[in-house]
């Protein structure tokens, strides 16, 4: 078959692999229909998440049609699924509290060594990122190998599109929790930094949980301008000064809650940022966190802060006093997407969210270096990226 494989540093390419096949009695085979590349994919692609090998398939967002199952599985062939990009056996302690992205039964044992030593305890599985998290082949690919096939992917109902559905495997569950994360009252002020797919999602799940006043940051024009048709007012960093708007913008208090959709990779020529960069680039494990010491700097006192955004090693200066002088809550965490997808689907079926206006490019799997590069490369124009397998 044919994949995206990674090959170092802004080098993927479209290689032909063999044909997944059933390990385990829970698994399934799915010949993938649509498949998309996220953020976090640039994070792989810019060569800053580590654990990754040359030929790894590459991809999280992913959906198709069932052609195969083993013996225990509880998909039919035929049917169409959304597939999680979190790997959870549904019955371990962490399922059971449904905190579905600290499975401990998806990453295999062999590879539980890195996370373990980074982090402390074990990563759960995700799919087509590093042998971190278990190394799975991903999505981005005309077939895929779903194990645990009975927990995490969603049967498609009939009479909605790809494109309708494709999100509920990571980035409209990722907006979603970044909002529940938060916390939101209604009438709240909400402040959200990057209008990348999540910071979208983010925005349109705040306003829709109450949010009286939701503030987008970020520098890229198109991605303003689909921040403002959701609701939000904006803040063009690059032409204003964030804290003293955001200040200004809620009477003097700060926004209620914050929400860093940016990452491990903040833009900018801050000084904080630029010595950042400068770790990041000679590979010592540095995250570039200014959007996160920002947003803790410019939540109100007794606020919260939501952290979707993908972080994966150190960080210095750090407004830890800040943190606790103000006495501010932080949630965070890989999304628990078996958790919310099933609401969100419903949502979808009624309108109440809309999933496709953030998709800018539409391209054959064949194409997807190009659709690296310039979702890379070129961020305001483009704003998603699906690929389809055989288009």
């Amino acid at each position: 078959m044919r994949a995206v494989t990674y090959h170092g540093t802004h080098d993927v390419r479209v290689d032909t692999v063999p044909d997944p096949e059933i390990v385990n009695p829970r698994d399934a085979i799915i010949k993938v229909t649509s498949t998309a590349i996220c953020g976090s994919d640039l994070h792989i692609y810019d060569g800053v998440i580590p654990g990754m090998l040359t030929g790894d398939i590459l991809g999280h967002e992913f959906m198709g049609e069932v052609v195969e199952t083993g013996r225990a599985s509880t998909l039919d062939i035929g049917q169409r699924v959304v597939v999680p990009f979190v790997i959870a056996c549904g019955s371990c302690f962490f399922c059971n509290k449904r905190q579905y992205s600290a499975c401990d039964n998806s990453n295999p044992a062999e590879k539980q060594d890195i996370s373990e030593t980074a982090f402390g305890r074990p990563s759960s599985g995700l799919f087509g990122y590093s042998h971190m998290t278990g190394g799975y082949a991903g999505g981005q690919a005309e077939y895929v190998r779903v194990p645990f096939s009975d927990v995490g992917p969603v049967v498609v109902p009939d009479g909605l599109d790809d494109e309708q559905v494709l999100f509920l495997s990571d980035i409209l569950p990722t907006g979603w929790m970044a909002a529940d994360n938060a916390d939101i009252e209604e009438g709240d002020t909400v402040a959200v930094w990057g209008c990348g797919p999540v910071g979208l999602f983010a925005i349109q799940s705040a306003l829709l949980m109450g949010a009286h006043q939701v503030i987008a940051i970020d520098h890229y024009p198109n991605r303003l301008a689909l921040a403002r048709k959701l609701g939000a007012e904006i803040i063009d960093y690059r032409q204003t000064d964030v804290r003293e708007a955001l200040t200004e913008m809620t009477g003097g208090i700060g926004p209620d809650a914050v929400i860093d959709a940016v990452g491990m990779e903040s833009h900018g020529f801050a000084v904080d940022n630029i010595l950042d960069t400068l770790k990041q680039t000679v590979g010592i494990g540095a995250d570039r966190a200014h959007a996160l010491r920002q947003a803790i700097l410019a939540c109100r006192k007794g606020g919260r802060i939501s952290m979707p955004g993908v972080y994966g090693g150190l960080v210095d200066k750090f407004p830890l006093g800040a943190l606790m002088e103000k006495g501010l809550q932080l949630r965070t965490g890989q999304t628990h997407v078996q958790r919310y997808s099933h609401d969100l689907l419903k949502r979808i079926e009624a309108g109440d969210i809309d999933t496709t206006f953030l998709i800018s490019h539409r391209l054959p799997l064949e194409e997807a270096p190009r659709g690296y590069k310039n979702f890379k490369d070129n961020q305001d124009e483009w704003t998603k990226v699906v690929l389809r397998p055989g288009g």
